[in-house]
């Protein structure tokens, strides 16, 4: 089991790390999925203050990975996302090289798709690369692609916190602006797609300061080798030097793009499709595809089989379970003494004199044809069962007369103690006298507040 942030997400592996931070998947509890989660990995101020600007962001686009949720545990913090698995175009490009010209009309589309939505909400990314552009594991369908990493992205308008004389992002990446100090606006990251763009026709890093250079030197060039002519024509609007000449916004590169589309030549279909793999790795074991895999309960221990009454180590007994109850009035037992035929004295119907027993209370005297007396017995302490001793009728007792129903006769009747009353509340004062009472208390007490103001 790995570590578990705010009692709900899980670590289970590292997935990647970027530049603030490690990504992992984690297993979220709550929603019973698998998510990234990015972990700050420093602990200065300007790295926490971009942390929470990142999870901060809010954007629900298909082609946008943002932040959905965050949590802090002690001295670390995390966001997680969308759990995207099948890598970034880095990785497409390792496998295949170049890719197909509609292949890479369909990503620019989406990425334009995403970035427009990302500068509606006022957002600059100022990061954009191949690296921090992910795919879902598609397969041989068609891509879907997922704009992602706002570390360093900002609103315009927010106040900068790069140090003077630095800037931050991806060397090779940045717009001709950029390097000279301006503020952050989004024809920035329109330089940037164009140069993702090519970076997937032509399957290498393109120069951008030997591009710039040609074209402030010659203006726009002609089209690259593998490059068809109307997808350059928009690139080039995408790579202009000069920010007012280059596309202004992602939903006109778009446009732009989709005439480009129409006018390319038809597929011949010798050209290998792409298949996005899955580039995240087996789960490690303890995990499945529905989370932790739920951990054996131990197995009981053997109950031994009770057997008959017998004494413990210390010399009690273990008493046998109470028989069942029936429908017959409960008597207490009394044991019934055993005279021997031949010693048994004569019945008689008379009084006799009481005779000392040795255990219990005297028998009752015998009567055919009344039921015994009933006589209340005081209630005591249970005491600790003993051996019974047996029982021997004084010489000339008279042996009680059975019941009718055979059992042995009860020599008393035992009572339920009587139910003890509830104690009784008092009344409080009527409501008549209660409320004045009230009113008057709260008048006193301002006028007090009133008098302490004023002293």
């Amino acid at each position: 089991m790995g570590e578990v942030f705010a009692g709900r997400y899980e670590l289970v592996d590292p997935v990647g790390r970027g530049g603030v931070g490690a990504v992992w998947r984690a297993w979220d509890r709550r929603r019973r999925r698998y998510v990234a989660a990015k972990v700050l990995q420093q602990g200065d101020a300007h790295t926490l203050l971009r942390f929470v600007r990142e999870q901060a962001l809010r954007i629900d686009h298909p082609h946008v990975l943002a932040p959905a949720s965050w949590a802090a545990d002690d001295d670390k913090v995390l966001f997680t996302m969308d759990l995207v698995g099948g890598g970034s175009l880095a990785h497409v490009i390792g496998d295949y090289g170049p890719l197909p010209t509609r292949f890479v009309c369909t990503l620019l589309d989406q990425l334009l798709s995403g970035l427009a939505a990302v500068h509606a909400e006022g957002v600059v990314h100022r990061d954009i690369k191949p690296a921090n552009i992910l795919l879902e594991a598609t397969g041989t369908g068609r891509p879907h692609l997922r704009l992602s990493d706002f570390g360093i992205s900002m609103r315009k308008g927010e106040p900068r916190l790069t140090e003077t004389d630095y800037v931050v992002g991806t060397p090779g990446y940045f717009a001709p602006e950029q390097l000279m100090g301006a503020e952050p606006d989004f024809p920035a990251d329109l330089f940037a797609v164009g140069l993702v763009a090519l970076y997937l026709l032509q399957g290498r890093k393109p120069d951008s300061q030997a591009l710039v250079a040609h074209f402030r030197a010659h203006g726009t060039p002609g089209a690259p080798a593998g490059v068809p002519e109307p997808l350059w024509q928009v690139l080039a609007g995408l790579l202009q030097p000069d920010p007012q000449a280059r596309f202004r916004t992602a939903n006109g590169a778009r446009k732009a793009l989709a005439s480009a589309v129409e006018l390319l030549p038809d597929p011949t279909g010798e050209e290998e499709p792409v298949e996005v793999f899955d580039q995240l790795g087996p789960l490690p074991p303890g995990y499945g595809p529905d989370g932790p895999a739920p951990v054996p309960a131990p197995a009981p221990a053997d109950v031994p089989a009770q057997g008959p009454p017998s004494p413990s180590e210390t010399g009690s007994f273990h008493l046998a379970p109470p028989p069942q109850r029936s429908h017959q009035p409960y008597q207490p037992h009394q044991h019934r003494p055993v005279t021997p035929p031949s010693a048994a004295p004569p019945q008689s119907y008379g009084p006799h004199p009481a005779a000392p027993q040795p255990y219990g209370p005297p028998p009752a005297a015998p009567h055919p044809a009344a039921p015994h007396p009933t006589s209340a017995v005081p209630q005591h302490p249970a005491p600790t069962p003993t051996p019974a001793a047996p029982h021997h009728p004084a010489p000339g007792a008279p042996e009680p007369a059975p019941a009718p129903d055979g059992r042995a006769p009860a020599s008393a009747a035992v009572t339920a103690p009587a139910p003890v009353p509830a104690p009784r509340r008092r009344p409080g004062p009527p409501r008549a006298v209660a409320v004045p009472v009230v009113l008057l208390a709260l008048v006193c007490y301002a006028v007090g507040i009133w008098a302490l103001t004023r002293i």
